[in-house]
């Protein structure tokens, strides 16, 4: 059996689109081909990053990919996490589910240091997490 090809996107693919990327590599194991994109890419997030070691999984290997990268007619599913941006332009015929959750991102810069930074990249990493508990589990 193949495995299904799975797109988590989102704009700049560096906080929601790459955690999720990373929890469902390991939710899923050899079942998925799994990758993120974004339509403007930047650089992983720093605090994704640490949400993210916070749970076993590392994603400081990771980069920003443009979803230009991909051939929809190779995927199987889309995944959308925007919630307050436009998100990207999907291709026709492309299986696609939108779970917008706010970006955690927005205001982290003026918070390096303190702890609300962390805080909104977890909540974001376990409204994802459940999402993906709740596609696995039917």
């Amino acid at each position: 059996m193949a495995k299904q090809r799975i797109l988590f996107l989102c704009v700049a693919n560096s906080a929601r689109s790459q955690m999720a990327e990373g929890l469902a590599r390991k939710m899923l194991g050899d079942r998925a081909e799994v990758m993120s994109a974004g339509s403007q890419p930047t650089t992983v997030n720093p605090w994704a990053v640490k949400a993210m070691a916070e749970v076993g999984i590392d994603i400081s290997g990771h980069h920003s990919k443009s979803v230009d990268e991909f051939d929809p007619a190779e995927l199987d599913l889309v995944i959308t996490l925007c919630a307050e941006e436009v998100c990207p332009a999907l291709p026709a015929g492309v299986r696609h589910l939108h779970w917008p959750i706010p970006d955690p991102a927005i205001g982290w810069d003026a918070e390096r240091s303190g702890g609300n930074a962390l805080e909104r990249f977890r909540q974001a990493r376990d409204r994802i997490h459940d999402r993906l508990v709740e596609v696995q589990s039917g």
